[in-house]
């Protein structure tokens, strides 16, 4: 582990292994392509999109980054994972999509400024998860948005995203999550206010294995979004 980077390097190899994997929609990562229509959606009904500065932190091999793209922002995705930002910036280019990427830390990225920012499922697999949100808003303009897509530490939590995703159903690879890792919607809500940000809104992220299909809902008892607006300065 780097506590410098905020990086443990066993989590960071779990996803480099599965850089090239990363858009076959029926592999190992299928959730992320189930998942991804109904974040990009969240996001895009909650911010302005068109012509937006957005960084995607933690993006892996460019999915969401494609999605809001689409939406026509301006987008710059980082991971720490070289093989993963290889995949991304192959694939952007042969979608026809202009999107910018760099093998960096959120840290290495500071003194940019961002209408929005977006960390999907990147603060569970980070030694200092306040540590990692105090970077994020930083990165934001005054009034910029911060979306953040995590998991629960609840007993449902432990069966739905361990026991059941990764042991008996096999959606995920097994060892992808640890439950001590887990973060309550309370201790991000507390993160957040600490960086200068402002929670606005909490909503559950359900997932039903056998429709292979995803939707918003009430309940945040496994996985969560959370969407935080940076508060401007008073002059």
């Amino acid at each position: 582990m780097s506590a410098a980077l905020n990086v443990d390097a066993a989590e960071l190899a779990k996803f480099e292994a599965l850089a090239h994997q990363y858009w076959d929609a029926s592999g190992p990562l299928r959730t992320l392509h189930v998942l991804n229509p109904v974040r990009a959606a969240f996001i895009a009904a909650r911010t302005g999109l068109a012509d937006a500065a957005v960084a995607d932190v933690g993006c892996g091999g460019g999915l969401l980054c494609e999605a809001l793209a689409r939406h026509g922002a301006r987008v710059t995705g980082i991971d720490l994972s070289p093989t993963m930002i290889e995949v991304a910036r192959l694939h952007a280019e042969a979608s026809g999509l202009a999107i910018e990427y760099h093998q960096q830390s959120a840290a290495a990225l500071a003194g940019a400024q961002f209408d929005s920012v977006c960390c999907m499922e990147l603060l569970e697999h980070v030694p200092e998860p306040a540590v990692l949100i105090g970077e994020l808003a930083r990165l934001l303009r005054p009034g910029g948005s911060l979306f953040v897509s995590t998991i629960n530490r609840t007993a449902r939590a432990f069966l739905g995203a361990i026991v059941a995703a990764e042991y008996v159903l096999g959606l995920l690879p097994r060892g992808t999550h640890e439950y001590a890792r887990f973060i309550p919607p309370a201790e991000l809500a507390r993160a957040g206010r600490g960086a200068g940000l402002e929670l606005r809104e909490l909503t559950g992220l359900g997932y039903d294995p056998l429709a292979q299909s995803a939707r918003l809902v009430p309940g945040t008892a496994i996985n969560y979004l959370a969407y935080f607006v940076r508060v401007p300065v008073p002059q």
